[in-house]
């Protein structure tokens, strides 16, 4: 189930500029006076991520996005999983603004910002999604940096990030989600230090990093019931100007949160010839929050099963054996419900698959169950990048 936003604020002209443009590339991170040909900032190098100026906007980079996943339950039992996500992009180099007329309109913007809120009921098998899409002028949408705190809002959907919680607020006419999310851990940086490869070229990467385990806790609006829950979420934000490598069809991304205290991120860049590019990676993290960055070369990712979309014909994975040798480590994954696909028309324009999973396995010798989510693109289409 979507809204067209888009079309209720009147924002044909945005859809317009961003057709056929792909919001969910992975995100390329930050080398302080590098940037591309078309003038936005680039990387090739450490990310030297700071907090809490981080968790803010980083206009210069063409795509940033705040994501938000994870699974609750109502004090009835009822088990529900949720996702929100505000991507900004930006439409014009950053030099572009000294061409502006003087003076300039106050609709004028560099930065559009799109959202997309979903909530799967798991219980009664439902999968609901909504989405939006905002200039970053007048108010409509924007991030704001105020000391230690930060805001990242679209409409009335909003991220507000303190140093001790994360609060949410977000959804349409038929759900609602409104989370204070609590850090377990310190965020955890990807790869060399927050400098995530995404590539060959060492500007194909991105500055990434994650809260991997926060206690939640709050309340959903369901059909005008309310539903007092709490569980655990992840949250991941990314900055970026590179498209993905030539001949990369999409990704299959892993957030696991095990009952050992641990938490496990895979990503997967697919070829079009069905391999897997070497610059996929992951990341383990321990008990005490230390991680460790995990090369291709360290997972294994087996597809057991498969679903195909009744919408759209997409044949996404349904089942997986997800293993890492060296931690002794070797999950099943299962999808909470097969259907959790998205079709994004009003907003980035892109079909995917984002869902409540559960996982069950051994580490170490022992039993260890697990939950998160999963993110599959490419499946309803070649996803391209043309930026």
């Amino acid at each position: 189930m979507s809204d067209d936003i888009a079309h209720k604020y009147g924002y044909q002209m945005i859809l317009m500029l961003l057709a056929g443009v792909l919001l969910m590339v992975p995100a390329v991170g930050l080398t302080a006076g590098s940037e591309t040909e078309s003038g936005y900032a680039a990387v090739d190098g450490p990310c030297n991520l700071k907090f809490p100026e981080d968790h803010g906007g980083h206009p210069g980079f063409r795509t940033e996005w705040w994501y938000y996943t994870g699974n609750l339950t109502s004090d009835q039992g009822r088990q529900f999983g949720y996702q929100l996500t505000i991507f900004r992009r930006q439409i014009s180099p950053p030099d572009a603004v000294r061409r502006w007329p003087d003076p300039a309109s106050k609709w004028r913007t560099q930065h559009i910002y799109l959202g997309h809120a979903a909530l799967t009921d798991i219980t009664e098998g439902r999968h609901l999604y909504s989405e939006t899409t905002a200039r970053g002028a007048l108010g409509l949408a924007g991030v704001e940096r105020k000391g230690d705190v930060v805001n990242v809002s679209i409409q009335d959907w909003s991220i507000r990030i303190r140093p001790d919680t994360h609060r949410l607020k977000a959804g349409s006419a038929a759900f609602a989600f409104d989370l204070d999310l609590t850090p377990a851990k310190n965020p955890v940086l990807h790869g060399d230090k927050g400098y995530s490869r995404k590539g060959r070229s060492p500007q194909q990467a991105s500055c990434y990093y994650s809260f991997s385990r926060l206690a939640a806790q709050g309340s959903i609006k369901l059909n005008e019931k309310d539903f007092a829950v709490a569980g655990l979420s992840w949250m991941d934000h990314e900055f970026s100007t590179a498209p993905l490598e030539p001949g990369t069809i999409g990704w299959d991304w892993f957030s696991l949160q095990l009952t050992n205290q641990t938490e496990l991120m895979v990503f997967l860049l697919r070829h079009e010839d069905g391999t897997v590019s070497p610059a996929s990676s992951g990341t383990y993290i321990n008990r005490q929050g230390a991680s460790r960055h995990l090369t291709a070369a360290d997972l294994t990712v087996t597809v057991l099963d498969d679903w195909k979309s009744p919408r759209t014909n997409a044949v996404y994975p349904a089942r997986w054996r997800v293993e890492v040798p060296a931690l002794e480590l070797a999950l099943t994954v299962v999808p909470n419900l097969a259907d959790q696909e998205l079709q994004t028309g009003a907003s980035t324009n892109v079909t995917y698959w984002e869902g409540s999973v559960s996982a069950e396995g051994r580490m170490t010798g022992e039993s260890v169950q697990g939950q998160g989510y999963v993110e599959l693109t490419g499946y309803a289409g070649k996803f391209d990048a043309p930026l």
